[in-house]
């Protein structure tokens, strides 16, 4: 599966995704550092790549619905991560990721737990 990875995950993280066989590029790697939230969002649907990220802004559906996406996850961790938490959020979530696709989803991952936004029913706005 094809990965955006947002500014705040170094190359460690990027690793583990490459590790489980994905092609992952990052927000540092293009330029995209510090561009709105907007842009990233229509950089990744063009693109074809799901969002990976720890920035809360990306879970309002209804500023970035997920459904016309390849997926965005928002890694939900504690104020000052550890790389070792960090690394297992993903873990955890690339783990998931065997069991269902993320493709058109909302993935809120935490510790123990991931999260998948429904769309209310008769919402056509995330269907």
């Amino acid at each position: 599966m094809n990965f955006k990875l947002d500014e705040n995950f170094g190359k460690r993280i990027q690793q583990v995704f490459k590790d489980a066989g994905h092609d992952v590029q990052t927000l540092l790697q293009e330029s995209l550092s510090g561009a709105s939230d907007q842009e990233i969002y229509q950089t990744c649907q063009a693109e074809q790549r799901c969002l990976v990220t720890l920035d809360l802004d990306f879970s309002d559906v209804t500023r970035f619905p997920p459904k016309p996406t390849d997926g965005i996850v928002v890694i939900r961790a504690p104020r000052n991560p550890s790389l070792i938490l960090l690394e297992g959020l993903v873990r955890q979530f690339l783990w998931a990721l065997r069991q269902m696709p993320v493709q058109g989803n909302l993935w809120i991952v935490e510790i123990g737990r991931i999260r998948v936004h429904q769309p209310a029913p008769g919402d056509e706005s995330q269907i």
